[in-house]
């Protein structure tokens, strides 16, 4: 098995120094930007703005944020507005900093964090309940199908996301040495053209993308070779937490109304949706790829679906992580040498009060 030394520089590498600086800042960072309301319902609360970290750009991922938007949710919670950073970025160092109070993360990057770093972070609920994660590769190509065909390959991976691909080959007892890991941005042209044997990429975004340009894909999940463990998951700091719960809580109520319609929403509405956003999002400067293909939408909201609805979500709520799903994470992460309690990770207690409260959000189904 690769060491904790080995994971912890490649970890560093990437993010050690800007935490360890964000940490400093963290403790003159105490959520100013959105002060939590004295009390009382959601309309008379006064929240003010907060920023929210986008782990990806502003595409179907988001679908559910966009529908807060756009019927009004973050309005009806009390926000004057809710500022949504196009990504990538895992939110790490911008949750430390101040810079934004929420971040749409996943479990292996705060978890590192919090691990090596001590970094005050929590998980408060999570949209996806299954990792996304997949090495992509051409199944004429590098078709690596389990995780011992990843030895003597080139791996395309993103700097962002270094610290998931690194807990993968730990999960496997496969030593970074044992392939070549190449450097790459999120667009898979490396892989289509044979300069990488596999891509890191998201089941719901890039292996559609290559698979709808004519490439049969196979793909080596992460969720089903090691790393079971949920995504999307909102984070906050622990001072934010203890400051602001009330405004949190507020804060996931909308945004469950929010991915309650994309579940009972007609697809193409959903498609129209996330296009208008989107380009809103390129004329504003933000990172995209062209322009959207809305059979790709489509395909992408029906696969992320598979991710974020799921029998224990049906039954308890969207956003909730289950006492078997946070210790299937904490394993995940303990095979990277990421030795976490479900109490230095997770705070589930403000989604598991939303539900208790309002019983009603639990039907998100059609």
């Amino acid at each position: 098995m690769a060491t904790h030394s080995t994971l912890s520089r490649r970890v560093g590498t990437i993010a050690a120094a800007v935490i360890a600086s964000a940490l400093v800042l963290s403790g003159c960072a105490s959520g100013d930007t959105a002060p939590a309301a004295s009390g009382g319902s959601d309309e008379e609360a006064s929240y003010g703005e907060i920023s929210v970290q986008y782990s990806w750009i502003k595409n179907e991922e988001f679908a559910g944020e966009f529908y807060a938007y756009e019927n009004g949710y973050y309005d009806e919670a009390g926000f004057s507005d809710v500022i949504g950073v196009a990504g990538p970025d895992t939110g790490v160092a911008k949750l430390l900093s101040g810079t934004v109070q929420v971040a749409l993360s996943d479990a292996a990057s705060v978890g590192a964090a919090v691990a090596e770093q001590d970094a005050p972070l929590k998980i408060i609920g999570a949209t996806f309940q299954k990792n996304p994660f997949t090495i992509l590769s051409l199944a004429d190509g590098g078709d690596i199908a389990t995780p011992e065909d990843l030895i003597g390959k080139k791996i395309g991976v993103q700097d962002s996301n270094a610290s998931v691909f690194a807990a993968l080959l730990a999960a496997n007892d496969i030593d970074p040495s044992e392939l070549e890991i190449v450097p790459v941005d999120f667009d898979p042209t490396p892989l289509i053209n044979g300069e990488v044997d596999g891509f890191m990429a998201y089941l719901t975004n890039e292996a559609i993308t290559v698979e709808m340009a004519g490439y049969p894909v196979t793909n080596l999940a992460y969720a089903e070779n090691g790393l079971p463990y949920v995504a999307e998951t909102f984070t906050v700091t622990d001072q934010y937490l203890a400051e602001n719960r009330d405004l949190i809580k507020a804060f996931l109520t909308a945004e469950i109304k929010g991915w309650t319609d994309t579940f009972t929403q007609p697809i193409d509405d959903t498609v129209s949706l996330v296009t208008k956003y989107y380009n809103e999002s390129a004329a504003a400067g933000e990172l995209t790829f062209g322009e959207l293909d809305p059979a790709k939408v489509a395909a992408g909201i029906e696969a992320q679906a598979l991710l974020i609805s799921t029998e224990e979500t049906e039954s308890n709520g969207l956003f909730t992580i289950s006492d078997d799903l946070k210790e299937q994470t904490l394993a995940s992460l303990a095979t990277s040498g990421w030795k976490l309690t479900v109490d230095d990770l997770f705070d589930t207690t403000i989604i598991d009060e939303i539900y208790a409260e309002n019983p009603d959000l639990l039907d998100y189904l059609p």
